[in-house]
């Protein structure tokens, strides 16, 4: 029997092997992330302002904002660690690592709600 549980924990290693994600896994969630805002931006200003009258018009408006809020704050994050991943090897200590990633914050959403 200790060979078939031998074989059982070469399988379950392997089943738990490390996988790497694709190379381009990031830059093809960026570009999603792009697209939604984007996307949620237009339907934003197509919208009617006299249309809010009746509230079976709320809906469209509102998951415009809900998407666009979610993947523009994505997107900030994604490419805040982006930044962070390069800097850590730099040494620095917390509170400047916490400046710095304020800073980085406030510079993507600024470029973001630009766009």
């Amino acid at each position: 029997m200790s060979s078939g549980a031998a074989d059982i924990e070469a399988l379950l290693r392997e089943a738990f092997s490390p996988v790497d994600p694709p190379a381009d896994l990031m830059a093809r969630l960026e570009h999603t992330l792009v697209n939604l805002t984007e996307l949620a931006q237009e339907e934003l200003e197509a919208w009617e302002l006299s249309t809010m009258k009746d509230p079976r018009n709320w809906v469209r408006p509102a998951a415009a904002v809900m998407i666009g809020a979610g993947a523009g704050t994505a997107l900030v994050v994604l490419r805040v660690r982006s930044r962070a991943r390069a800097r850590r090897q730099l040494p620095s200590n917390l509170l400047d690592l916490a400046g710095r990633t304020a800073h980085d914050v406030a510079d993507e959403a600024r470029r973001i709600i630009r766009n």
